[in-house]
């Protein structure tokens, strides 16, 4: 049931390799360099927890080999996930820092002449964080809640047709009543937010709510320069007390269950991939190394001191909110498909 995702165990589960690793295995990274291809630009929330991982997975590799991160933007994440899955070496030395919504590129068949990887066919390491989306809007648009959004046109800055920011927008048209009008060609959520800041459109939806979004927003809703009147996601933001979620917005079931879809992809958050062939003894090693290093003291304090929310989850669980979701109903991904691709 799709409902059952809201149940994932926030605590991370064991991932135990089948039977002791072997020793050449154990011994591979020695004296190696790993690339973690980082799939935003500098600055960004996800290059942020990616250079927090590098810093710290090593700890707990075997060997201790030396991460370094790698900016690979374009195609909203498409580029970087079809050079791990076709390009890099497919030997354990390159991890894929990903966007959620690649986790549901197959689902939705977005960006199909692009894609060249199956989702579903990734080693998922695992996620440092879970999503929750929000739309803020600058108080000079008039917008005080989630009520007004109905009452006109309600312009938003997005990047793409198929980014969240538009997405997102479409799907609370359909399942709330709301007149959300995606304006495109932003380039990344700092250029989004900048034209609320500036009034060139009344919002924006972050489609995660990033320690960088967070700061720039904290700000103007202490300065009351704005406010957070919707949330995107199967948990909500207590930052955000006062906004409610989409799926409490929704008029019906069947809307619950199309933004209940839609909202798999928060769950996913931050995930890190290895390319599909790479050994199953190095991606033990791997899946074993990020588990430790979630927990692991050091690095949560440096994630504290970067202000980076921490809520993990690992590759199995991944595997299982996937499963799930690519066995939603017929129906329910026809309609969430003309959604996104807004048809």
């Amino acid at each position: 049931m799709v409902a059952s995702w809201r149940l994932v165990a926030p605590a991370l589960a064991l991932i135990c390799a089948a039977g002791a690793t072997p020793a050449q295995a154990e011994d591979f990274y020695r004296g190696k360099r790993i690339f973690v291809i980082c799939s935003s630009a500098p600055g960004g929330g996800y290059d942020q927890l990616a250079r927090l991982l590098s810093r710290h997975i090593a700890r707990h590799i075997p060997g201790e080999p030396t991460v370094v991160v790698q900016n690979m933007p374009g195609a909203e994440g498409i580029k970087a996930a079809n050079y791990i899955y076709n390009l890099a070496p497919q030997d354990g030395t390159y991890i894929g820092g990903l966007p959620r919504t690649i986790s549901m590129t197959k689902l939705y068949g977005l960006h199909d002449h692009g894609v060249q990887f199956d989702p579903e066919k990734f080693h998922w390491l695992g996620s440092l964080k879970r999503d929750t989306g929000i739309l803020v809007v600058n108080a000079k648009s008039g917008i005080t809640n989630a009520q007004d959004l109905k009452a006109r046109p309600v312009s938003v800055s997005s990047q793409a047709i198929t980014s969240a920011n538009s997405v997102y927008a479409r799907l609370l048209n359909a399942t709330f009543g709301s007149q959300l009008k995606p304006v495109e060609g932003y380039e990344g959520s700092t250029a989004g937010l900048l034209a609320v800041e500036r009034a060139e459109v009344d919002g924006h939806i972050a489609g995660g709510a990033t320690a960088p979004v967070k700061s720039k927003v904290n700000g103007w809703i202490a300065t009351g320069q704005g406010r957070v009147v919707v949330q995107f996601g199967l948990r909500r933001d207590p930052d955000y007390a006062d906004a409610p979620s989409a799926l409490e917005l929704a008029r019906d079931d069947r809307a619950r269950r199309l933004l209940e879809t839609a909202f798999v992809e928060q769950e996913i958050g931050n995930p890190y991939v290895l390319g599909p062939k790479v050994p199953k003894d190095r991606v033990a090693i791997l899946e074993k190394a990020f588990v430790t290093m979630v927990k692991d003291a050091e690095f949560l304090s440096d994630a504290k001191h970067e202000d980076a929310d921490i809520q993990a989850i690992d590759g199995p669980q991944i595997e299982h909110i996937l499963n799930d979701a690519y066995a939603v109903a017929p129906d329910i991904l026809d309609e969430l498909r003309a959604i996104a691709r807004g048809k």
